[in-house]
């Protein structure tokens, strides 16, 4: 087994990046409240600025749809969800009328964003700090794993077409830490054995948020969806993987009981 010279040369910069981001993310997840809504704010509004500007509508554009998701975020937090719900949809197809091309892109990805972030604010506010950590423990165990798995072990690429650094090896990887993270949690709260295999969906869910994203700028011919974060590219290219995971767990927690009850 060899691995090239340059395999972990960017890893002290993205442990780095990393590092700060999880001090910044943790922090607002054991504070909660408006602490965490108003961190849920700042990057739902960056997502879809950098969306826009991946999707060359232009920086006056994308400040405007930005600030405007920014905005239907925080109403969220104020407003019965039925009345929320109307609020962030409106801004995905505001960007139909705002947008030259790529207005479908925009619809589907930005929708995703919006009901994420939604649906992560529910989830801290519903469920507490324990199933908070729960779910961002599994995602990073996803991305963790992945990275280290497909750098090592290497083997078939899972989709090179669309997300040429991929490997079959990281991605069953991540599926393996995502179900041992839910095996920790469902042996910790007492919950049922079936949190295991939300955990892995949450973590297939996780990998094609990113790979949606990489087939967006793989179109949009784009490396990174900004430059913002050093050794992970934008915040959209560090996120990608969560959006996916909250976007299920918001369909997970309308459709079964969560967390799951023992048998």
């Amino acid at each position: 087994m060899s691995l090239a010279r340059d395999s972990f040369a960017d890893l002290a910069t993205r442990m780095a990046t990393s590092l700060a981001l999880a001090v910044v993310g943790l922090t607002a997840v054991w504070a909660g409240g408006w602490w965490f809504t108003g961190l849920v704010v700042v990057i739902v509004a960056t997502l879809v600025w950098e969306l826009v500007g991946m999707l060359g509508g232009g920086p006056r554009r994308a400040l405007v749809l930005g600030g405007m998701a920014g905005a239907a975020i925080l109403a969220s937090k104020l407003l019965p969800p039925g009345i929320a719900l109307p609020i962030l949809l409106a801004v995905a197809i505001a960007g139909i009328g705002v947008l030259e091309r790529n207005r479908t892109l925009f619809l589907v990805m930005t929708s995703v964003i919006l009901l994420a972030g939604f649906g992560l604010i529910l989830h801290r506010d519903g469920f507490g700090l324990t199933w908070m950590l729960w779910l961002v423990l599994l995602v990073a165990a996803t991305d963790t794993l992945g990275y280290f798995a497909g750098r090592v072990l290497g083997g078939p690429k899972f989709w090179p077409a669309v997300s040429p650094k991929k490997t079959w090896s990281g991605t069953v990887a991540g599926w393996i830490g995502a179900g041992l993270i839910g095996w920790g949690f469902m042996s910790l709260t007492g919950s049922g054995v079936e949190l295991i295999g939300i955990s892995v969906a949450l973590s297939m869910a996780s990998q094609m948020g990113d790979i949606a994203e990489s087939a967006v700028k793989r179109r949009m011919g784009v490396k990174d969806s900004s430059n913002l974060l050093p050794g992970h590219g934008g915040v959209y290219d560090r996120f990608d993987g969560l959006l996916g995971a909250a976007f299920l767990l918001v369909i997970v927690e309308s459709v079964t009981a969560f967390p799951p009850s023992p048998v």
